[in-house]
């Protein structure tokens, strides 16, 4: 089995999810856990090194500046778009234009996608990271929800 560390999240993601506690802040804890799950260790430390680069933005931009929100325009590097592709650019786009995202989130999912290890990424994994992004923002709850039926409609539609 190949996992990677999107799979290693998005398990995380959805065992966490739900509950009102954050997830484990003893890793140990939760690399026995993700060990358990059959994950390998690699994996899990650069899922957890990724959870703590997320935590570490979000801390940069704590104050959020919802005052006098004005709409961005956002110019993607050659790296980015070879990542996301126009699939996933034009999702983002729908995500601000919808007000799933603001700047500050879409910032901060673009950085978190750039530093997953592939070279692209197709648009349920960009769901997914946009989904943990929200997750982990407070005051997100409305955006959170609302993407959260983005995904888990299609995850149904595909089960059918």
């Amino acid at each position: 089995m190949k996992e990677n560390v999107l799979d290693v999240l998005m398990y995380l993601f959805e065992s966490y999810m739900d509950e009102e506690a954050e997830i484990s802040s003893d890793q140990e804890s939760l690399k026995t856990e993700l060990l358990e799950a059959g994950f390998p260790q690699a994996e899990i430390n650069k899922a957890l090194a990724w959870l703590e680069g997320l935590a570490g933005l979000q801390d940069g931009h704590a104050e959020r500046q919802d005052s006098g929100v004005r709409p961005s325009f956002r110019v993607f590097t050659e790296q980015e778009i070879g990542k996301l592709g126009m699939d996933g650019r034009g999702f983002l786009l729908f995500l601000e234009q919808v007000g799933v995202l603001d700047g500050v989130s879409r910032e901060l999912v673009i950085d978190r996608v750039m530093a997953l290890e592939t070279d692209e990424i197709n648009l349920e994994e960009l769901k997914w990271v946009v989904l943990m992004v929200l997750f982990n923002q407070p005051g997100q709850e409305n955006a959170l929800a609302r993407m959260k039926v983005l995904v888990m409609d299609e995850v149904t539609q595909e089960l059918h």
